[in-house]
């Protein structure tokens, strides 16, 4: 039987960085589904598709493939068998996966590639909706989150690390528009699951983050 553990919450909260850290500790598998709709939100960007046509977005959505590999420990994001992990992290490809991750057909493809993985290896998943949607039934449930500031100066701080020339309050403005988004789709919306705990990462360092849903973790 494997062991799930769930991580959600909003952009910029964390939950990649942890999650990793989580599954590097234990031996788990890190599934980040995060950067499998980003991966198709970059098949959609490829082909053109409009964020306005739903229909399209549908139609499109089917013929993607995307597979998720490990090489040398790591997790390669394949689409359509090329290895695109590095251009999935861009502003255009996460605001595009946040309109396409709101249909319904994009959602329900990639869901049961997750639930298929989930159900044969030990995993740690982020993304909005595992603890609700994805992992219903995980063995721990967490909701990780920080405040709109907090989140949008990790992101300043992480560009201009980069080299990159950005603006504080825009990407503080597209945060907000992201959870907005996230929180009233139709479909699966962002929200903490009744069995979640509660995580407040904005004046917590990772390791402390780490140390608390390790305290969670009940193996054997």
């Amino acid at each position: 039987m494997s062991y799930q553990i769930a991580i959600d919450g909003p952009a910029g909260a964390g939950k990649s960085t942890i999650a990793k850290e989580i599954a590097r500790r234990l031996g788990f598998i890190y599934v980040d589904t995060g950067a499998m709709y980003r991966a198709m939100a970059l098949y959609l960007l490829k082909k053109e598709i409009p964020t306005d046509d739903p229909e399209k977005i549908r139609a499109a959505s089917q013929k993607a493939d995307i597979t998720i590999a490990y090489k040398d420990g790591l997790q390669q994001v394949l689409l359509d068998g090329e290895n695109v992990t590095a251009f999935l992290r861009t502003e255009e490809v996460g605001n595009m996966a946040s309109v396409s991750s709101a249909n319904p057909d994009v959602r329900k493809k990639l869901v049961e590639l997750q639930q298929e993985l989930a159900s044969r290896e030990n995993v740690v998943m982020d993304g909005r909706d595992i603890g609700t949607c994805v992992l219903p039934n995980a063995n721990v449930k967490i909701y990780l989150t920080a405040t709109t500031a907090c989140r949008a100066k990790r992101r300043y701080d992480e560009l201009t690390a980069k080299g990159e020339t950005c603006d504080l309050a825009v990407i503080e403005a597209d945060i907000a528009k992201r959870d907005h988004q996230d929180m009233t789709r139709e479909h699966s919306p962002l929200r903490q699951a009744e069995d979640a705990v509660l995580l407040d990462s904005s004046d917590l360092t990772i390791s402390e983050v780490v140390e608390r849903i390790l305290e969670l973790v009940k193996i054997g």
